[in-house]
């Protein structure tokens, strides 16, 4: 659901205003409100810090200046969404900006890791809010089960399967999986 610019500014200004609560991780608006999500668990963050070593190990062969970084927000506001994805690739100097977030057209690709509490998350919604930013990868993975999706073309009608053990390609980039842990 997309919201209209004035209801997108107040619902900004609302979440950047939210008190940090101890045990809450990312604070995202989406479907027209604010989502606020619990903390990730270390296997979650094992499988993020492994990605980003990786795509950080490759990125200076095929996209010199870009990096692999989380924590940074992703925003387009014309379409009043505000994520915060577990992974990003996209230019360092992006980080020099002024601005309080990325726009979807500084990113390459992002990376979600499949939290247990909220999958629906991560493989619906996520889905359609990256490729309605225009992103040109969407690497889900899902440590619940042991597998993901590589997401890609535009509106992600390309969707490639894989399991923990796979080496992947995600665009110019290959991903070896089989550092990868479940929940379990």
């Amino acid at each position: 659901m997309s919201v209209g610019p004035a209801a997108y500014a107040r619902l900004r200004e609302i979440a950047d205003q939210l008190p940090r609560i101890p045990g809450a991780g990312k604070v995202e608006i989406a479907d027209g409100g604010i989502v606020v999500t619990l903390s990730p668990v270390l296997r979650h963050e094992l499988a993020v810090l492994r990605i980003s070593q990786q795509l950080n190990a490759r990125l200076p062969r095929t996209h010199p200046g870009c990096i692999a970084h989380g924590g940074a927000d992703l925003e387009d506001v014309g379409l009043g969404l505000r994520r915060n994805p577990d992974l990003m690739v996209f230019p360092e100097a992006a980080l020099e900006g002024e601005d309080a977030s990325l726009a979807p057209h500084e990113v390459l690709l992002v990376v979600e890791v499949v939290s247990e509490s909220n999958p629906g998350t991560d493989h619906h919604d996520k889905v359609r809010d990256y490729a309605a930013m225009g992103i040109p990868f969407y690497l889900l993975v899902d440590p619940r089960t042991g597998t993901g999706i590589v997401h890609s073309e535009p509106g992600y009608d390309s969707r490639e399967k894989f399991v923990f053990g796979d080496v992947i390609a995600v665009g110019p980039w290959t991903v070896d999986t089989g550092v990868l842990r479940t929940y379990a």
